[in-house]
């Protein structure tokens, strides 16, 4: 059977926060949109599973800029804030050393000054040195050339001189090191690449205006997490016309005289459109979605040699009893490791998955109750992990368990006494699973990871190079990675597709 609709036509591949965004766009151009997702709720990764009275976010669990969400309800016409509520965070996260030392990131300047103070008097000159750094990285990196198209060779030409001028194939860790002389203090203001796939010791250091991103807008947690902004952004789609089909999987783009014309579900089901929007992984879009079509750039070959982000294993649990215990654990904790360098070698490197790991906390019930039964709290324990595509690969069959069991030894003596009595509900997410929930090429978190030659031009192109009518966007395309860059990759999308008059109702149409 072939479906096709009346008016300007927009498929989008994936309800994920990139591809509902790029529908919201759509919808907003006057395009008749359906949105196709194989999961049985909008949000991809940023989705969320009930389990005993707990929800568990299970992908991204911050906002760290409000603005890019209030500028896509606008183009919409509506107001983020009637339907999301936002909550600032304060203080954003603490960082836990093995040594008892902690540095708690805050929404006040001169709280910040005084905390790298109390660490490392000698670094306060070099922290006030490395936020001008993080500022001057951030209107250039992120406003200006994360909001606009880069997928002509000469919009990447005519910025190399600013690139230089900042020092951008300098790495994010090596320019933290030229401001900071305490380690710690180094890992504080570095790690934060980690967050969208990228190696600090390799990704390039426009990445530290992160820490201009935190200082400039603030940390925010979305009250019912982000699968409740992923639910707004349906209901705004659904308001404009469009179409949200969940539980069905696209098997292939179909092309009609050279054209995207459409995708092929897997139950054989074709839908014609205008235009084809994939917000799946770019490298499964391209090897999966396109298999039968010759690529220029982006063939099997290049992709196999793409260096791709980290893996990710994620223990969501829930505990009884516990609200008022851990006080001192506030939302987001980072648990560090006695390693870094060599640890994010074993991680990105060698491929190896080492006995040490670091942590990242979420503990949501103490900003959000709703996320647990009364007096309970849902956590999610995050650690990053190789990916599938080493050739001494972890068998996650065999580790996942033994894993999880150092995870709860860690917690438990660094951070939540008496943890493994109170777990009620488990679930545990390795590379595997991103593998087949999510298509994720080789299992990686963040898709393509976000070095230097792989960012800008180097990415997937917002519009495909390999076939006219199909676009691009998530993580995996230009800005990247994160709640900020998926968002991001609708808004340079949408100055890619042309505008559309209104789309008449969906018919049917027997082939």
């Amino acid at each position: 059977m072939i479906e096709s609709q009346a008016g300007t036509r927009a498929i989008v591949i994936g309800a994920g926060l990139g591809g509902l965004a790029s529908a919201m766009r759509l919808g907003a151009k006057g395009y008749a949109v359906t949105v196709l997702d194989r999961l049985d709720r909008p949000g991809g990764r940023g989705s969320s599973i009930s389990r005993g009275g707990h929800r568990f976010d299970l992908g991204p669990t911050i906002v760290t800029v409000p603005q890019g969400l209030r500028d896509l309800w606008a183009a919409c016409g509506r107001d983020f804030d009637r339907d999301v509520t936002l909550k600032p965070m304060n203080p954003y996260y603490e960082i836990r050393w093995p040594d008892g030392a902690s540095f708690t990131m805050r929404d006040d300047a001169q709280a910040m000054e005084a905390e790298v103070a109390r660490l490392a008097p000698g670094d306060l000159e070099g922290y006030r040195k490395f936020l001008r750094d993080a500022e001057a990285r951030y209107w250039f990196g992120y406003e200006d050339l994360g909001r606009r198209p880069m997928n002509r060779l000469w919009d990447l030409i005519k910025v190399l001189p600013k690139f230089a001028w900042l020092r951008a194939d300098r790495s994010v860790y090596a320019h933290a090191a030229r401001r900071f002389r305490d380690e710690r203090l180094r890992f504080a203001f570095s790690f934060h690449p980690l967050f969208i796939g990228g190696d600090p010791f390799r990704v390039t250091s426009m990445y530290a205006l992160v820490s201009h991103l935190e200082k400039a807008f603030g940390v925010h947690y979305a009250m019912g997490g982000v699968q409740a902004i992923a639910q707004a952004m349906a209901d705004v789609i659904r308001d404009q016309g469009g179409d949200l089909r969940l539980g069905v999987e696209v098997d292939e783009i179909t092309v009609t005289g050279g054209r995207a014309s459409g995708v092929r579900l897997s139950d054989g089901t074709e839908l014609t459109a205008d235009i084809v929007v994939s917000n799946a992984d770019a490298g499964h879009t391209y090897t999966r979605l396109l298999r039968k079509r010759a690529r220029r750039r982006w063939s099997d070959a290049r992709l196999k040699r793409t260096r791709w982000s980290m893996g990710l294993y994620v223990w969501y649990f829930g505990t009884r009893g516990t609200r008022g215990m851990w006080r001192d654990v506030g939302h987001h904790t980072i648990v560090v490791g006695p390693r870094y360098r060599d640890h994010i070698r074993d991680i990105f490197i060698r491929g190896k998955l080492a006995e040490d790991m670091s942590l990242y906390v979420h503990r949501p019930s103490v900003t959000d109750p709703s996320v647990a039964p009364e007096g309970d709290d849902s956590f999610y324990v995050l650690s990053p992990v190789p990916h599938l595509g080493h050739d001494n690969g972890v068998d996650w069959q065999t580790e996942a368990e033994p894993y999880r069991a150092r995870m709860l030894q860690m917690l438990e003596e660094r951070l939540l006494p008496g943890l493994s009595g109170r777990v009620t509900e488990s679930l545990v997410f390795t590379p595997e699973t991103f593998r087949d929930r999510y298509l994720s090429p080789l299992g990686a978190g963040f898709s393509i990871e976000p070095r230097i030659l792989q960012s800008a031009w180097f990415r997937p192109h917002n519009v495909s190079e390999e076939l006219p009518g199909l676009y691009l966007a998530g993580a995996g395309t230009h800005p990247g990675a994160g709640v900020p860059g998926v968002i991001g990759t609708a808004e340079v999308l949408a100055q890619l597709v042309p505008d559309a008059p209104p789309a008449a109702p969906m018919r049917m149409a027997a082939e």
